[in-house]
């Protein structure tokens, strides 16, 4: 017979049956995701449009490539509103481990947004270059460059800051992009000044150039987040480190298992540990219970599932 809701919560109250894990609300946590959405939306926000009128006004391909590149970067910032907000949700019956798998997912749509940033600068510098090039007037669009570049070394820095302390791949992956940003702002900085003092194809040399970087951020924010969505597993250095923190919990004789994968921007850890077999099935718990608690508060860990083993079995 199909079981409603209605039912399900019923039999949740009544038989004491645990169905969605255990949430803890973290209201510092989504403070500090609310400031990097909000820096991000609206530092992306302001450089498209002030890339969008240079490049509008001086005709350079390479500030409308570093342009094209600050819309994807604003379409990607939306996305990660979306995504965030999707993430951060607690567990449910629907997501009974919870909605982290929304956050990478949320990284490749952006990959995408960049790849298609990346073709649509490379598309007018080519028809630029092969037109012959022209030359930029180094006025209004050397310094909207200068300060783009500034503002998102700003970016990059604040950032980067918060997806070490959340350890967010989304964010991690804004803060590479914010950092290529300053590189793509340089490049068509030296496009405009050479087309002006040296040869008019600098201009769209430089934004072919920038186009290259973009597919190169795109290609390694969709090769991360695509490993975090189909269980790629930690690194070596990091296994070795999962297991040294069960092994130094008191009663862990030794590790003898440890799968690792992500699920979502963190890892589930599965381990099979050793101890003493006479030990009592209470302390045994309590054994247990430590090594998760120990594993679980690694910031590179979501969630971990520890199986005990009589050291003298076979």
């Amino acid at each position: 017979m199909r079981t409603t809701f209605t039912e399900l919560s019923w039999c949740i109250a009544v038989n004491g049956m645990d169905w969605i894990r255990e949430h803890t609300p973290q209201p510092e946590q989504l403070k500090h995701y609310r400031q990097a959405l909000i820096i991000s939306v609206a530092g992306n926000l302001l450089l498209t449009l002030s890339k969008g009128a240079a490049a509008y006004l001086s005709g350079s391909v390479a500030i409308y490539a570093d342009a094209a590149n600050s819309v994807s970067d604003l379409l990607y910032s939306w996305l990660m509103v979306l995504g965030m907000y999707l993430a951060l949700r607690p567990p449910d019956l629907t997501h009974p481990q919870g909605h982290s798998r929304f956050e990478p997912l949320v990284g490749i749509m952006g990959a995408g947004f960049m790849a298609l940033a990346g073709y649509e600068a490379s598309r007018a510098a080519l028809e630029r270059f092969f037109a012959g090039g022209a030359a930029v007037a180094p006025d209004l669009p050397t310094l909207v460059l200068l300060a783009s570049a500034t503002v998102k070394v700003g970016m990059f820095l604040f950032i980067r800051r918060l997806a070490r302390l959340l350890h967010s791949p989304a964010l991690k992956v804004t803060a590479q992009d914010n950092l290529s940003d300053v590189l793509t702002s340089a490049a068509a900085f030296f496009g405009v000044l050479g087309s002006y003092f040296a040869h008019p194809l600098l201009d769209p040399l430089a934004g072919i150039l920038v186009a290259m970087w973009i597919f190169r951020a795109a290609y390694r924010a969709a090769r991360e987040n695509l490993s975090y969505l189909t269980g790629g597993g930690a690194s070596a250095a990091l296994r070795e480190r999962i297991a040294a923190a069960a092994e130094s919990v008191p009663g862990v004789l030794r590790v003898h298992q440890t799968r690792t994968e992500y699920v979502g921007p963190q890892l589930m850890v599965d381990m099979h540990i050793n101890v003493e077999g006479g030990k009592t099935l209470n302390e045994a718990h309590d054994i247990s219970d430590a090594v998760i608690a120990r594993l679980e508060a690694l910031p590179e860990v979501d969630r971990a599932y520890v199986h005990l083993e009589p050291d003298d079995w076979v």
